[in-house]
C-alpha cells in the first residue's frame, strides 16, 4: 500500500521539483493529485514517465488523502491548509507561514526527526528557510559534541530563491548588459542582479536585520537548540541556482577541526570535500541536482579559544525546499502513517 498524495504548487520551481524527487526516491505513491491557481489550470505537469494536468487548488476535496505537500506562499497557504488539515490531509508546508507557531513542528529530518510527532496537534508541518535547512544539517552533528554558543554567518543565496521571476530577471538583465539596446531596471529585487550583490533578501525590520536574516536566528533555535545565539548577513547573488554560507562556529568546548572534518563525514545529508588546494572544495553550480549539503574549507579560528570556520553549499531547490519537503513526507510515513 502507498499514499494518496497531492502536491499544491505544482507548476512552479519546487512544485515541479517536489515531483521530480518523489520520483527519483521511489516515495510510494498511490495515487497523486497535482494542483495550481486558476490561471495555471490544465498546465500539464511530469511525474516520472507520466503526464498529469493541474487541477483547481480553489475546489479540490482534501477528504481522504494522506498528505499535501504544498510550495504555494504564505497567502494561499493561509487559505488553503487548514481546509487540508481539518480534512484530515497532513499539510508539509514549504512557505513562512507556520514556522514559528509553538504548536506547529518545524522539521529537518537529519537534525530533529522526533518533532514529526507534533505534527498531531493542527495537521501540519512546516518546511524551514532555505538557506536555514542546509546550515543547520551541518551545525547539529557539531554542537552534539561540543556544543555551540554562537553562530555567526554570511549568505550567498541564489536567484531561484525568490522564484521564477528572480532567475528570469537575472537572465534577462545579463542579457541586457552584453545588448544595450535593450534595459531591463529592476522589478523582483531592489536593485541590479547581473554582476551585483545586494545585501537585501525580504523587507527589513525595525532593528536593521532584515527578514532573511531574522528567520535564520529564530528557526535555528526552534529546529537545534533555543540557546544558539545567531547573528546573519544574507546577501542575494547573480547565481541561478544553489545557496552558499561562510559560516562561522563558537564553541563550549575545544573541537580540532580535524574531528570536526570526520563528525561531519559520518553526518547524514553531508557531503565533504575539503581539500587543502586549488579547487578543493565545492561551488555553488557543482551542487546543482544534488540531494547532498556540500561542506567545504573546514579550519579553526584562531581569533577565539574554540572556533571554528567552513564553508557550506546546496541546491536550494532540493535541500533547502523540495527535497526537504519530501524527507518530511518519508519522515510521517515510516514513524506515524505506516503505509507505505
Amino acid at each position: 500500500m502507498g499514499y494518496r498524495v497531492v502536491v499544491a504548487g505544482a507548476t512552479g520551481n519546487v512544485g515541479r521539483e517536489m515531483l521530480n524527487i518523489l520520483g527519483e526516491r521511489g516515495f510510494p505513491v498511490d495515487e497523486l493529485a497535482v494542483l495550481a491557481s486558476r490561471r495555471s489550470l490544465g498546465t500539464e505537469v511530469s511525474f516520472g514517465d507520466k503526464t498529469l494536468k493541474t487541477k483547481d487548488l480553489d475546489t479540490f476535496d482534501f477528504t481522504g488523502w494522506d498528505m499535501a505537500l504544498f510550495a504555494v506562499g504564505s497567502e494561499a497557504t493561509k487559505k488553503y491548509a487548514p481546509i487540508a488539515a481539518k480534512a484530515g490531509c497532513v499539510v508539509i508546508d514549504n512557505s513562512s507561514l507556520y514556522r514559528y507557531d509553538p504548536d506547529i513542528p518545524l522539521i529537518v529530518p537529519e537534525v530533529n526527526p522526533d518533532a514529526i510527532e507534533g505534527y498531531a496537534n493542527k495537521n501540519i508541518i512546516a518546511n524551514p528557510n532555505c538557506s536555514t535547512a542546509q546550515m543547520v544539517v551541518a551545525l547539529k552533528p557539531l554542537h552534539d559534541r561540543a556544543t555551540i554558543k554562537r553562530v555567526v554567518v554570511s549568505t550567498y543565496q541564489s536567484v531561484s530563491g525568490a522564484g521564477k521571476e528572480g532567475a528570469d530577471e537575472l537572465w534577462d538583465q545579463t542579457k541586457s548588459i552584453y545588448n544595450p539596446v535593450t534595459d531591463v531596471p529592476p522589478k523582483k529585487f531592489q536593485k541590479q542582479i547581473a554582476f551585483n550583490v545586494i545585501p537585501q533578501i525580504d523587507v527589513f525590520m525595525e532593528d536593521g536585520t532584515t527578514k532573511e536574516e531574522w528567520k535564520m536566528v529564530v528557526e535555528t533555535k526552534k529546529i537545534v537548540d533555543p540557546s544558539i545565539k545567531v547573528t546573519a548577513t544574507c546577501v542575494r547573488v547573480p547565481v541561478f541556482v544553489g545557496h552558499s554560507e561562510a559560516v562561522n562556529v563558537e564553541f563550549e568546548e575545544f573541537l580540532d577541526e580535524d574531528e570536526a572534518r570526520d563528525i561531519l563525514r559520518e553526518a547524514p545529508g553531508i557531503m565533504v570535500i575539503d581539500k587543502r588546494e586549488d579547487g578543493g572544495y565545492v561551488s555553488p553550480v557543482e551542487c546543482v541536482g544534488d540531494y547532498a549539503t556540500f561542506i567545504s574549507r573546514i579550519r579553526q579560528d584562531s581569533t577565539i579559544d574554540n572556533g571554528l570556520n567552513f564553508w557550506c553549499v546546496s541546491d536550494n531547490l532540493r535541500k533547502g525546499a523540495a527535497l526537504n519537503a519530501v524527507q518530511i513526507a518519508e519522515l510521517l510515513g515510516n514513524r506515524v502513517l505506516k503505509k507505505g
